[in-house]
């Protein structure tokens, strides 16, 4: 029973997660923060409210429609989707990507960047010339001239 826990507990993707709760927690705090304390003030001053919560409400009847709020969810949203896309996601890919490519032989890279190229203006015509020869051919009841399958 404990060896079953322990096998658990040590999986590597249990620790991950608890490191990105505690990870995500603390940086939850920080935005917070940044959105209270900066980020409130500039736009209270903007609508003359003492902060964001209280800036641009509209009262009906009892009820009271706070825009405030919803805009610093939006921006606290926004400021933690900046963050995590430029902090984790970017350096992540690009280490990813540095990783992959030193696996690769010499030759391998160079046949995966003519892969990604466009083809040139010569291979599209050459391509153009073929498709119409093969049509001529067929109008005229005749088998394809060429077996081309163009590359791209």
């Amino acid at each position: 029973m404990l060896k079953g826990f322990k096998e658990f507990i040590l999986r590597g993707n249990v620790i991950d997660l608890a490191v990105a709760v505690v990870i995500g927690a603390a940086f939850t705090a920080v935005v917070n923060s940044i959105v209270n304390s900066v980020f409130n003030p500039l736009i209270g001053a903007i609508f003359k409210a003492d902060s964001l919560d209280n800036a641009a409400t509209v009262v009906i009847g009892d009820a009271e429609i706070k825009f405030g709020a919803v805009l610093g969810a939006l921006i606290q949203f926004l400021l933690v989707a900046v963050v995590v896309y430029f902090v984790f996601v970017l350096p992540i890919n690009h280490l990813k990507k540095a990783a992959f490519s030193l696996k690769k032989t010499p030759a391998e890279s160079i046949e995966e960047e003519k892969e990604e190229l466009p083809p040139t203006e010569t291979e599209l015509l050459i391509q153009i010339r073929d498709l119409l020869a093969d049509q001529r051919a067929e109008a005229a009841g005749e088998p394809p001239a060429s077996d081309h399958v163009p590359k791209h």
